[in-house]
């Protein structure tokens, strides 16, 4: 599919603006058809001036909340549209509602909050907002599943009066995301082991220490910069494992398969030659199964409650008795 410049609306409006320096009379002329146009890009906001919608769903494109990676599409903006180019939009940071300036592009696609939506539809009882995946200047195809996501808001009055329930209940996983994550978790049930079969766990892998000679501490990896945010902070479990009065002292990072049983399977190595992965991985297999299996309590990674294979970087220090 053809793809449209993001930057239309800008070129277009630097040649009207050329343009309208013809002539005083010129010039008031364009700039009093230029604001009648802005107000009208959002004349389909304009209808729904003033009310407050709470997303009630966030589904990709085959309407369930998870992706095969087990990414969970959690549904938690509230937006309110201000007449006549600010939404606002719930900041979790500021605990209240922040401004955004409602930046349209072009057909049905604007822009807030530091990101691209397209309105499918908008009513006074709900709103349909597709996310969109920008990359510079272009809208990505419609097969990038960052750009099949689709948030559903309903205002307070239609949830409460006309669906007769609840925000909470409304966001609720559905029972084909649970007949969806069952399914992959029983696949990896048939093989174990397999980094290929196993997928995220919304709630990760939990090691508990059954001796005083070892500490853990999960690190957050979250990174702004690499737009990793808090919302998929659980997709990249990383852990700080120690063993103190080990055989010799050692500071390892790898990653590990950890099953539905609480069993660990090495899977990558880092920080080691091709020539050495081999007898590095099955020493690291080793101390694994010697020292993390009977050192620590490890309870699996669940997702809706079930457990299931899910890959997780260890970092592991050995801290040898002086």
């Amino acid at each position: 599919m053809k793809l449209k410049s993001i930057g239309l609306f800008t070129s277009i409006f630097a040649i009207v603006c050329a343009l309208a320096c013809t002539s005083n009379t010129k010039k008031n002329l364009v700039n009093s058809n230029e604001k009648e146009a802005s107000l009208s890009k959002n004349d389909s906001f304009n209808k729904v001036n003033g009310i407050r919608f709470y997303e009630a769903k966030r589904r990709f494109k085959n309407g369930l909340s998870f992706n095969a990676f087990g990414f969970q599409q959690e549904p938690n903006w509230i937006v309110e549209f201000k007449a006549p180019d600010t939404m606002l939009a719930y900041s979790p940071e500021k605990k209240g509602m922040e401004s955004f300036y409602l930046q349209y592009d072009h057909g049905q696609v604007y822009n807030f909050a530091r990101e691209f939506f397209r309105a499918k539809s908008i009513t006074k009882d709900s709103l349909v907002l597709q996310r969109l995946q920008v990359n510079g200047i272009v809208i990505a195809d419609d097969d990038d599943e960052r750009s099949n996501v689709f948030c559903t808001f309903y205002s307070k009055d239609y949830i409460e009066n006309k669906l007769k329930t609840t925000l909470k209940e409304l966001q609720k996983p559905t029972k084909a995301d649970t007949l969806f994550i069952k399914q992959l978790s029983a696949k990896t049930y048939n093989n174990p082991k397999s980094a290929d079969l196993a997928f995220a766990a919304r709630e990760p892998v939990v090691f508990l220490p059954n001796s005083k000679n070892v500490t853990v501490e999960k690190i957050s990896t979250i990174d702004e910069l690499n737009k990793r945010s808090a919302a998929v902070d659980y997709l990249y479990p990383l852990y700080r494992l120690q063993i103190n009065k080990s055989y010799k002292t050692f500071n390892y990072r790898f990653s590990v398969i950890v099953d539905a049983k609480g069993k660990l399977h090495v899977n990558s190595v880092y920080g080691v030659m091709k020539e050495d992965l081999a007898p590095r991985k099955r020493l690291l297999q080793g101390i694994t199964d010697v020292y993390l299996q009977n050192l620590f309590i490890i309870k699996p990674g669940t997702t809706l409650g079930i457990p299931h294979s899910s890959e997780v970087t260890l970092i592991l220090v050995g801290k040898k008795d002086q």
